[in-house]
């Protein structure tokens, strides 16, 4: 299985940082191998000071796709989370200075969490879900999924023009504004329309 990424997917996100909103979606791959352990702490890399943490809305692919036209592409999935795509933002911002990929900031071991997956059909509209990173009881990141530039299903579309999607590939439609650097003993709980998905202590 892979773990495919979009970037720059809410505009108030690209702002926080400075970056522009790409033309076409900005996406990377990430391995199975990055994906923390259930009931695992996050332990902070030693090649990194800064480590932002990114709650995204994700999907769980059931078929297997490709070329899927965006009108399609809702039968590509039943099941639908939140995670973590933790970034070495120190990393990434050398890597991008310097016109590199950005696997080594954003692909290490542990850098993906993946929250208890749900059934797409409790909710009525999947764009229109409200996303929410609590850290140590305070609310850091909160945004509906209406304010994606992309909706889940151009994002499937957009991804499978490029990569056959298999059973079991994951999607992340990338982060709100609002992260942060996380420290040793923060608590992260993740929740999508109040029901905690996640909750994990970094260290």
């Amino acid at each position: 299985m892979k773990i495919i990424c979009f970037a720059r997917n809410y505009a108030a996100h690209a702002e926080e940082l400075g970056n522009t909103v790409p033309e076409d979606p900005l996406l990377f791959i990430k391995p199975d191998t990055s994906i923390l352990l259930k009931k695992q702490p996050f332990f902070i890399p030693d090649f990194s000071s800064d480590i932002h943490h990114e709650i995204e809305f994700i999907v769980k692919i059931n078929k297997v796709g490709k070329h899927i036209d965006s009108k399609f592409a809702h039968k590509y999935y039943e099941e639908v989370s939140v995670g973590v795509d933790f970034t070495a933002r120190d990393v990434q911002q050398k890597l991008s200075s310097q016109g590199m990929p950005w696997e080594c900031a954003k692909s290490f071991d542990g850098a993906t969490v993946i929250g208890k997956w749900v059934s797409k059909t409790k909710f009525n509209n999947i764009n229109n879900l409200q996303i929410e990173l609590h850290k140590n009881e305070d609310v850091i990141q909160s945004e509906n999924t209406n304010l994606m530039i992309r909706s889940v299903d151009e994002l499937i579309a957009y991804a499978s023009k490029y990569f056959t999607l298999k059973i079991g590939d994951i999607i992340f439609t990338g982060t709100p504004s609002g992260v942060s650097r996380v420290k040793e003993n923060d608590q992260l709980k993740g929740y999508l329309e109040g029901e905690e998905l996640f909750n994990f202590k970094v260290k």
